[in-house]
């Protein structure tokens, strides 16, 4: 039973109220959130992080009971847009979603000029896994993984490959097959693109001879017959696509350490409240037939952490990562 004492005379309803009134930060837990929630994006519209963004705030604000509202804020290769919310106010209403890319292989690879590590950041969840899957034109002569190993070898240099910049999987898996075939960073020429889809198109119009790019930027495409993959990095077949061979199956378990994934990130110290109830959103949205449909509309597997357990794949990771960038020379500072 509850006693009205003090300045808290009356009913049930009054002194409930007097305790919020007291503890305020119980009255702001119990609000989370009570207005719109921003999802920082760091980069631009139509990208993997961007169409994983939007799904969640789809999914997320019937959950929420408020607009989440994507906020794209490319450059600098992710940078700008994850620096925005490290500096941002830790009440959770500026998230990040961030990508491999930003959050691991940047700092890795400039970890003198990037303004953040991987572990500066209140993690929240792990929202899906995005494959990486090597291809060629459907007229080249490359018909294996194996055929175009060969060439590699007996052509250092001649070949090319694209990708959209050098902090992210597409420049990776290719350096990282270099490396693992014996040869040179510098074995096969990278040649730099705007995104996902630029780096497929590359490949269709034979203006490189192969990429390694996420699944998200070319299931159409490849649905279509218009791009012939030679491995898929994930370590089963995928479901949508069980003719691709793995990265196991063809000789190169090592690829299956490149594969994108989307993640929700906070500020530092983000307040215990927010992020338990993101968390909570995300258990939910994990059941949600639309968002999981919506995932595989881009070709992303939806993979739901908790904030312990994303922590935990995260810094594994980064530990993988930085081993990779260290043994392929490709740290730039």
């Amino acid at each position: 039973m509850i006693s009205h004492t003090g300045s808290c005379p009356g009913g049930f309803a009054r002194a409930a109220f007097c305790v919020l009134v007291t503890f305020p930060g119980l009255a702001a837990a119990q609000a989370y959130p009570d207005r719109p929630v921003q999802l920082i994006v760091p980069f631009s519209v139509g990208g993997d992080a961007d169409m994983a963004a939007r799904n969640l705030s789809a999914a997320a604000q019937g959950v929420l009971g408020q607009p989440v509202v994507v906020v794209n804020k490319a450059g600098a290769n992710g940078a700008i847009g994850s620096a925005a919310v490290k500096n941002a106010a830790p009440d959770g209403y500026t998230l990040l979603v961030g990508r491999v890319g930003s959050q691991v292989l940047l700092p890795a690879l400039q970890p003198k000029t990037t303004p953040y590590t991987s572990k500066d950041f209140t993690f929240i969840g792990l929202l899906e896994l995005n494959p990486v899957v090597c291809v060629v034109h459907p007229d080249s002569p490359y018909k294996s993984l194996g055929d175009l190993s060969q060439a590699l070898k007996a052509k250092p240099g001649k070949l090319n490959y694209s990708h959209s910049g050098p902090a992210t999987v597409q420049n990776l898996a290719p350096q990282l097959l270099l490396s693992n075939l014996g040869l040179k960073p510098d074995a096969a020429v990278s040649v730099s693109y705007k995104g996902g889809n630029e780096v497929a198109l590359a490949v269709l119009s034979k203006d490189v001879d192969f990429a390694c790019n996420n699944l998200s930027s070319m299931t159409g495409i490849l649905a279509g017959g218009k791009l012939r993959a030679l491995l898929t990095t994930t370590p089963e077949r995928l479901a949508q696509f069980p003719d691709i061979p793995t990265a196991r199956e063809v000789g190169l378990p090592q690829l299956e350490a490149v594969i994108g994934w989307s993640g929700l990130f906070g500020p530092p110290g983000m307040n215990a409240q927010a992020v338990d109830k993101w968390a909570s959103v995300l258990s939910q949205i994990a059941r949600d037939p639309k968002w999981i449909a919506g995932n595989a509309n881009f070709g992303g597997i939806p993979h739901v952490l908790s904030p312990a357990d994303t922590e935990k794949y995260v810094n594994q990771g980064a530990t993988i990562y930085a081993d990779l960038v260290a043994k392929a020379g490709l740290q730039v500072n």
